[in-house]
C-alpha cells in the first residue's frame, strides 16, 4: 500500500469517526432528563411515580406508539426517584435535584402559603401544579391484639409515624391531636412502612401510620402474612379534622382490601403531581398532554390499583396551588379550564 493511499484511508475512517460522534453528540443534545420524587418503594408514590414516567418518556430513536399518539415527549426521559416523601419532595425542587415530584395537597399547600409545617419558614412560591392524581388514605395499621381501637388508645404504645420529611408524619400528628394524644404520649419511631410493617410483624411495634393509595404492597403483604387491623378514624373527632383542615376529605377503606379486614372509616388528602414554576411552558404543557393520551390511559389502567383512579376528569380537584402554566394550557385546550 502507498503512503498516499494510507494517508488517504485514515483520513476517511477519521472523517467516519467524526461523522459519529457528531451524530451521537447531536442525538445527546436533543435529550432531557426529568425526574419525579416520590416515595419509599414499599409505598404508592413510588410504583405510580414509574408510571408516569414511563407515559411521558420518549427518548430519541424510540418508535411511535399505537393509536392515541405519541408516547410522551420527543426526546425526554424521566425517572422516578425514591425519596423520604412529600416534603423532601418539594424540598428537591427547590434545590433543583428535583424536576418535579409527588406530594400531599395538604403539604403542598402549606409549603406555598409559608404556613403549617412550613410556618416560619420561606414561602415555596414557585410550586406549580401539573395534576391531581388521586386520593391517598390515612391508614393507622394495628398489630393484632393490640387493643388499639382508636386513636385515642395509642397512648402508650409503640407507634411509627413515618419518617421526617413525609406527610405521613405531619398527618399522623394531626390525627393523634384531635384524639388528645401528643407525640410524647407514644414511645415514637420513625421508619419507612416497610420497616415499620417488619418491627410490627416481629412484635416490636403495635402500629404504624401510613398515608398513601390503597392498597399498598406493604399491608397488603403484612395483612396476609401477619394479620392487622386497620383502625378508625371518625366520630366527632373526625368531624373536627375535616372541619378545621379544609385539605382532608371523608373517605372509606373497602372491605377486603386487605385480608380479614372490613370496611374502615377514615380520612384522605389527595395527591399532587408538582413542579417548579422555572420548568419550561412548553415541556410541561408536553407532559401534561402525554399523561391524558390513550396509551397512557392503558398504562395507568394496568399498572398499578390506583392508576384507574388518575383521571383527566378529576385533575384540578382540590388543587389549592397555582397551576404550571404548560398545564394550564392543556386543561384550557381540553375544556376542562376557563
Amino acid at each position: 500500500m502507498t503512503a498516499r493511499k494510507t494517508i488517504t484511508r485514515i483520513a476517511a475512517a477519521a472523517l467516519g469517526v467524526a461523522t459519529l460522534v457528531g451524530a451521537t453528540f447531536a442525538t445527546a443534545q436533543q435529550m432531557s432528563f426529568f425526574r419525579i420524587g416520590t416515595g419509599g418503594t414499599a409505598g404508592t408514590y413510588f410504583p405510580i411515580g414509574g408510571l408516569l414516567a414511563n407515559a411521558i418518556s420518549n427518548p430519541p430513536g424510540s418508535r411511535e406508539c399505537d393509536k392515541g399518539g405519541s408516547c410522551g415527549v420527543p426526546g425526554l426521559i424521566a425517572t422516578a426517584v425514591a425519596s423520604n416523601g412529600s416534603v423532601a419532595n418539594i424540598n428537591g425542587i427547590v434545590a433543583g435535584s428535583l424536576e418535579s415530584g409527588l406530594t400531599q395537597s395538604d403539604v403542598a399547600f402549606w409549603a406555598h402559603s409559608g404556613t403549617g409545617v412550613f410556618d416560619g419558614k420561606p414561602k415555596v412560591e414557585e410550586l406549580r401544579a401539573i395534576a391531581n392524581l388521586y386520593p391517598e388514605t390515612i391508614h393507622l395499621v394495628a398489630r393484632k391484639g393490640s387493643g388499639i381501637k382508636s386513636p385515642a388508645d395509642l397512648k402508650g404504645k409503640r407507634v411509627s409515624l413515618d419518617e421526617p420529611g413525609s406527610g405521613t408524619l405531619i398527618d399522623a400528628r394531626i390525627v393523634m391531636g384531635a384524639y388528645g394524644v401528643t407525640e410524647k404520649d407514644v414511645k415514637a419511631e420513625y421508619l419507612k412502612p416497610n420497616a415499620a410493617g417488619d418491627r410490627l410483624r416481629d412484635g416490636a411495634l403495635d402500629a404504624f401510620f401510613f398515608v398513601g393509595g390503597y392498597p399498598t404492597g406493604a399491608i397488603s403483604e403484612l395483612a396476609t402474612s401477619a394479620g392487622i387491623e386497620l383502625v378508625p378514624i371518625g366520630g366527632p373527632e373526625a368531624k373536627k379534622i375535616l372541619a378545621d383542615y379544609k385539605f382532608f376529605g371523608p373517605d372509606k377503606v373497602p372491605a377486603g382490601t386487605y385480608k380479614d379486614v372490613g370496611e374502615v372509616e377514615t380520612v384522605s388528602v389527595n395527591a399532587l403531581w408538582v413542579t417548579s414554576a422555572k420548568q419550561p411552558e412548553e415541556l410541561v404543557y408536553g407532559i401534561t398532554k402525554a399523561i391524558w393520551n390513550d396509551n397512557s390511559r392503558k398504562l395507568l389502567d394496568a399498572g398499578h390499583a390506583k392508576g384507574k383512579a388518575i383521571r383527566k376528569e378529576t385533575a384540578l380537584d382540590g388543587v389549592g396551588i397555582p397551576l404550571h402554566p404548560g398545564a394550564a394550557k392543556f386543561y384550557k385546550e381540553a375544556g376542562l379550564l376557563k
